[in-house]
């Protein structure tokens, strides 16, 4: 139960708050999130030097990502009868994904070459990371393709032909400023420049990064935007939106290849 409480404790499952009209009472992945307050009450420390069985991140992983299997069909289901709109489809997927799938994967090791599918058994590269969560979200996306594609291949291949924002400044503190202006609630791909790519996250209106670091950590990791040393590097950056991307979503419920 430790290992499970750490996980939830460790998902940053604020802001996106659903907005449901007619819910099934048994949809249990729509659900508010922790406060902010509280994810950011823990030592840096506390989690990075937290170890556990290896058997048992595999078996949680797998469960995880049956989880998002399951939650698939019901969202596609109940979109299809009317009880949902196409909004809570976008807050689902992106609490599954944040707060469910991506959890397993911090403290995951850095490595240029790293590859593996597994959390915390061997080392990931900041594009397999973005490629291996999306597909055990349960898009059907080629991990190997996407992960090998430059930032800004990358972003078009998760764009499926939706926009995609070029934030070209002077600064970081720029580029920060811009970036807050053209995000709303919700979870964004962001590619630096051509040396990086990860996860944007704005969730009770704070700027968050999730990727695998090549910096400390050196592990996949959630932290500041404004204050990460990776972030401050760069002043060029692609965004793209997963969650307010219909055209992605859609296919996630079809099951549609994202090529």
């Amino acid at each position: 139960m430790l290992f499970f409480s750490l996980l939830f404790s460790l998902g940053f499952t604020t802001g996106m708050p659903p907005t449901i009209d007619k819910v099934d009472p048994n949809l249990s992945t729509i659900e508010k999130p922790l406060p902010i307050k509280e994810i950011n009450s823990f030592e840096k420390e506390t989690i990075l030097k937290f170890k556990t069985d290896l058997d048992s991140v595999s078996i949680s992983y797998a469960n995880s990502k049956v989880a998002a299997d399951q939650l698939r069909s019901r969202l596609k289901e109940d979109l299809r009868l009317g009880t949902i709109s196409f909004d809570n489809i976008k807050t689902a997927f992106a609490n599954q994904l944040v707060d469910k799938i991506i959890p397993h994967w911090y403290g995951t090791p850095w490595s240029f070459g790293g590859h593996t599918d597994v959390p915390n058994q061997g080392k990931i590269a900041c594009g397999y990371f973005i490629s291996t969560t999306l597909r055990d979200m349960g898009i059907n996306i080629n991990r190997y393709k996407l992960a090998q594609k430059s930032p800004v291949d990358e972003a078009k291949m998760i764009s499926c032909g939706a926009v995609i924002n070029l934030i070209n400044q002077d600064t970081p503190e720029k580029a920060f400023e811009e970036i807050d202006i053209l995000t709303k609630e919700g979870l964004y791909f962001i590619g630096f420049d051509e040396g990086h790519v990860g996860y944007l996250l704005k969730r009770e209106g704070q700027l968050f990064l999730i990727h695998s670091n090549y910096l400390s950590p050196v592990s996949v990791c959630m932290e500041t935007l404004k204050e990460s040393r990776v972030f401050k590097r760069f002043t060029k950056f692609h965004l793209v939106s997963i969650s307010h991307n219909d055209i992605l979503l859609q296919r996630w419920l079809d099951d549609g290849l994202v090529l």
